[in-house]
């Protein structure tokens, strides 16, 4: 079985998750190649995917998007599975009572169960390094408000025990191979 973990990452967090399923699937007993979503050409090598993008405000990066709707021919052939980073902070429930990776999940979620039927999604904490070079007009606005920094938490929330857990179930998913029930989405 070979699987391929794609990804769009805009300073890095989301190319560390990616980088982390891959390692967990591969010892796993998965041959899993790991690769930024810009270098992949084709799908159709690979017998499973896992696909992932960094958020901001709710969205994809458009490369991810763009990559899904190019491939969805080929993704929606083979075993599938999203992921996505992006809400910082502890907090686990936000000030109107929501969990807040729920509510993390990025609006292209819904369009992409319909192209590719994915076995599953998932929304991941992120991090953020407030003085790392901003990407983009937008980022540099953002950086200017003095809301900025009271709205986005600096540092690294990603919760590795989390994307473990969800790599050794997309693992376990495939090694039961095509003839196994339908398993609840992971």
């Amino acid at each position: 079985m070979t699987v391929l973990v794609a990804y769009a990452s805009r300073h890095g967090a989301t190319s560390g998750i990616a980088e982390r399923i891959a390692a967990r699937l591969r010892a796993a007993g998965l041959n899993t190649e790991v690769s930024p979503v810009r270098d992949v050409r084709d799908v159709r090598a690979y017998e499973a995917v896992v696909l992932g993008s960094a958020a901001y405000m709710f969205h994809w990066l458009k490369e991810a998007t763009a990559f899904a709707t190019r491939h969805r021919a080929a993704l929606a052939e083979r075993p599938v599975w999203l992921f996505s980073s992006g809400p910082l902070g502890t907090d686990t429930v936000d000030e109107d009572g929501r969990d807040v990776l729920e509510s993390g999940r990025p609006k292209e979620f819904d369009r992409l169960q319909g192209l590719l039927h994915p076995r599953g999604e998932r929304v991941f904490f992120g991090a953020w390094d407030p003085e790392a070079p901003a990407i983009g007009v937008g980022e540099r606005f953002m950086r200017l408000l003095p809301a900025t920094r009271a709205m986005l938490p600096a540092g690294d929330f990603r919760d590795w025990p989390a994307i473990d857990a969800w790599a050794a179930a997309v693992a376990a998913e495939l090694q039961a191979g095509p003839d196994r029930p339908e398993a609840a989405p992971v």
